[in-house]
């Protein structure tokens, strides 16, 4: 596989406001990490954040970490002048809030044009309000216009329980049905989805819980509230040995002349079909690239 792989099994919220949090971000073991200039913030700090943020960012030093700014919505006091900001920081990402449907996004990613954005820029979709769920597909759609630059979902839960009246229970029966819409429309446009956040942070069992849901549903990492929180995130959302191990044995296998035109082929008396090969490289993939980041 020559694409370069980008895991994405852990994001982790950090307040802009915070400067010491901002300089801690540098040393954890996180994938992606989410610079916040919204929830996070309160309306008096806005803009001590957003000044923070693009500081931390400008001068670097976060390694091989994904580093996206969360902004404010453009509906908000703050919006258009935290996207503007961001742009000038340069991040591998913005976060855009409140996301309900295909043109919120055209209208962003023109917004970027103007600003003179990286093309290298990617957008991020916060999915929790009621009308992103109907329209879930069509947002998910976005992913494969590269002008509007939308990579990856965020499911925000507890947003998406606020303004549906949903309960957040163990198991989140409620918010199943949204979630599984999400994936799926992430899946059909392309792109990657990260689980909601879990509130409980010092509820170890019940968060180990939770991500094994979120692998469950075939998500691709989940978002957290707390450094403690990266290390079972991490231990949910990668593969294991013995998956990877597998993974590379049957496309080996594959990969061999006398198989170039099988479907399905026996390994350790097993009948393998190619489609799990292909989805094995993505065990592989990931492997490789936390293998790689030491």
């Amino acid at each position: 596989m020559t694409a370069v792989f980008k895991p994405r099994r852990s994001a982790l919220y950090m307040p802009g406001s915070n400067a010491r949090a901002l300089e801690k971000a540098r040393t954890l073991d996180v994938d992606c990490l989410i610079l916040d200039l919204e929830d996070a913030v309160v309306p008096d700090a806005k803009e001590l954040a957003r000044r923070q943020i693009v500081d931390a960012v400008t001068e670097g030093g976060y390694g091989e970490r994904e580093v996206v700014i969360r902004i404010n919505g453009l509906g908000s006091p703050w919006g258009e002048d935290d996207l503007a900001a961001a742009v000038r920081a340069g991040p591998d990402a913005i976060l855009v809030p409140k996301i309900n449907n295909p043109p919120d996004l055209q209208r962003i990613a023109h917004k970027l044009s103007v600003h003179g954005a990286s093309r290298d820029l990617e957008l991020w979709a916060m999915m929790e309000t009621p009308e992103a769920m109907l329209n879930a597909g069509a947002i998910g759609a976005c992913g494969k216009d590269p002008e509007v630059r939308l990579s990856c979902f965020v499911m925000g839960t507890n947003d998406l329980a606020k303004e549906t009246r949903a309960r957040l229970t163990p198991g989140r029966a409620a918010m199943t049905p949204w979630l599984m819409t999400c994936v799926a429309a992430a899946r059909a446009g392309g792109i990657d989805i990260l689980d909601g956040v879990f509130n409980a942070f010092q509820d170890e069992e019940g968060f180990a819980a939770e991500c094994a849901q979120g692998v469950e549903m075939g998500m691709d990492g989940k978002t957290l509230i707390h450094p403690k929180q990266i290390g079972p995130c991490h231990a949910a959302f990668s593969p294991s040995d013995e998956e990877v191990a597998w993974a590379r044995r049957i496309n080996a296998e594959f990969d061999k002349p006398e198989n170039a035109d099988k479907g399905a082929i026996q390994v350790d008396g097993k009948m393998v079909e190619r489609l799990h090969a292909e989805m094995g490289r993505r065990a592989i993939a990931i492997a490789d690239a936390i293998a790689a980041r030491g």
